[in-house]
């Protein structure tokens, strides 16, 4: 059976982590936006380089064309698409389950802050949260609407959070 998966939450959630050990235990493709566009170099990572996003049309083309690929014909795990309405209008991969990892902004910050990367600064940190919550609620609403979303706590250990995840996507 073929399973198309999406996993949204605001950075520091644990999404790439989750993602990939479901993708690991689906035996499918992982899927990150940011690891696509920082494989392609050149404009796109001046863009990222400068902490600004990719515009809808650019992101939608790539990844389009990257599930396009034969490696995703059976499912996929995918993070980071899409991020706004306008995206899931340009391209929506039909997902049979969207996962979110809910995480308080509190927690977000604290787990960023602790991660100690040079752009994890408490006011960048605000604005990327402040960006999140302004363009992809509405995505969440979306995927309400369509009875495919499932809201995962995001606070526990990773295997309990995994084990939520595992049980959603087999629901």
């Amino acid at each position: 059976m073929i399973k198309k998966i999406l996993f949204l939450g605001v950075q520091g959630s644990g999404k790439s982590t989750q993602g990939k050990l479901l993708a690991q235990f689906l035996r499918l493709p992982y899927i990150s936006t940011g690891d696509i566009f920082r494989g392609l170099g050149g404009k796109i990572k001046q863009i990222l380089d400068q902490g600004r996003l990719v515009d809808d049309q650019t992101t939608s083309k790539i990844v389009r064309e990257k599930l396009a690929e034969f490696d995703c014909q059976n499912g996929f795990i995918l993070d980071g698409y899409p991020r706004t309405l306008e995206q899931i209008k340009l391209f929506d991969p039909d997902f049979d389950k969207v996962i979110s990892l809910d995480l308080s902004d509190e927690e977000a910050t604290k787990r960023l802050l602790v991660r100690g990367r040079g752009d994890d600064t408490e006011d960048a940190i605000a604005e990327r949260l402040r960006n999140y919550h302004k363009q992809t609620d509405p995505v969440l609403d979306y995927y309400r609407q369509k009875k495919i979303l499932k809201q995962i706590d995001g606070t526990d250990s990773i295997d309990l959070v995994q084990q939520r995840i595992r049980d959603a996507v087999n629901d």
